[in-house]
């Protein structure tokens, strides 16, 4: 599976894809470039169960810590994500 990040200004979204069909996405923004703001993740039905959010939320993460900026979890599943996973609390917006 591939986890590509697509920015515009200071919107994009990372999508995951395999055999060329989407796999799943998840929208961000990043306010005055100051933090991330993770805001809606949606993954096919076909692939549910198969970890596709969590691959895309450790990409954003990836990209986050790349930037050296915090991550605002809006969205309920990165939300909950990062309640569940230590490994990611460095990039946490308080």
């Amino acid at each position: 599976m591939e986890i590509s990040i697509r920015e515009r200004e200071n919107k994009g979204f990372a999508i995951a894809e395999e055999d060329d069909k989407k796999a799943g996405m998840m929208t961000y923004s990043i306010p005055e470039g100051n933090f991330i703001i993770i805001d809606h993740t949606e993954v096919d039905p076909t692939f549910k169960g198969k970890g596709v959010g969590k691959k895309l939320l450790m990409r954003i993460v990836e990209m986050a810590r790349e930037k050296e900026i915090k991550i605002l979890p809006l969205c309920p599943f990165a939300s909950a994500m990062f309640k569940k996973l230590e490994d990611i609390q460095d990039v946490l917006k308080k």
